[in-house]
């Protein structure tokens, strides 16, 4: 099965999905060295991105933040994809700047559907979420 996506950044991704209803910053949120998220009042804190298909509706935070997913991605500690409900310009230049596949805009409700754990691919050629 696939979920129809907007695509923002190409390549593929595949791996294990971790998800968040609420968004995400990368400048303060996201520790470069680890992968690991550090904001602390996030649902996610403590929980590592690295290899991960990090699914949340959209980003927050500084212009930094695109440099930070740059430094994950050096660092061989970034998301292998990122689903977004609705990307803005951070999340989306810091995926492509670090060449993290990145899809938004999906035709269904993910919510529904995306589970933490869940093993899935994203292709940010095709925008598409392959289950």
């Amino acid at each position: 099965m696939g979920i129809k996506c907007r695509s923002i950044s190409r390549g593929k991704g595949s791996g294990e999905v971790l998800i968040s209803n609420e968004p995400l910053g990368f400048l303060g949120g996201v520790d470069p060295t680890s992968g690991e998220i550090i904001e602390p009042w996030h649902p996610l804190k403590g929980k590592n991105i690295a290899g991960k298909i990090l699914v949340f509706p959209n980003g927050k935070g500084s212009t930094v933040g695109s440099y930070v997913m740059l430094q994950l991605a050096k660092n061989g500690k970034a998301p292998a994809a990122i689903i977004n409900i609705s990307a803005e310009p951070i999340i989306a230049v810091g995926a492509i700047i670090s060449k993290i596949p990145m899809v938004d805009k999906p035709e269904t409700d993910i919510y529904k559907i995306l589970k933490n754990g869940q093993k899935v691919e994203v292709d940010g050629d095709k925008g598409i979420i392959v289950l």
